[in-house]
């Protein structure tokens, strides 16, 4: 019984290692041939630089990093998409390219949601640093 149970968690451990170490290679799949998923990282480098020079309040990092994550996610799917569409029609077809566009659409939305949010947090934040609050009133 001992022994059966000791099987299952090394099972459970290798299943566990196996699922990051997949996780980690599409990562690495998605930095290494996206090129915008390199204007994401900039851009993430940025705010984060960004939200904590202007030591924004908690509430803004929790919206920061929730559109730094919503952004990143639509990225990562719509490589998915990418890619499985090529896989299933490598040939060009008009449903393969608005299957395409659509997925790039996700990622503007979710980017120009970012930008949206980014102002409303960073456009006071901005002010009241630079004593340009005046501004806001």
């Amino acid at each position: 019984m001992v022994k059966n149970k000791s099987k299952e968690a090394e099972k459970f451990v290798k299943g566990r290692v196996n699922s990051f170490t997949a996780a980690f290679q599409g990562l690495r799949y998605v930095l290494k041939t996206q090129k915008n998923a390199w204007i994401h990282l900039a851009a993430t480098v940025i705010v984060l630089g960004a939200s904590t020079f202007l030591q924004i309040s908690r509430m803004e990092w929790i919206a920061i990093l929730l559109v730094i994550g919503v952004v990143w996610t639509a990225e990562f799917l719509n490589t998915a998409l990418e890619v499985l569409v090529d896989l299933t029609n490598p040939e060009l077809h008009p449903l393969a390219k608005i299957s395409k566009d659509v997925g790039a659409a996700s990622v503007l939305i979710a980017a120009f949601l970012s930008v949206i949010i980014g102002i409303l947090i960073f456009a006071p934040a901005i002010a009241t640093k630079f004593g340009l609050f005046s501004l806001f009133e």
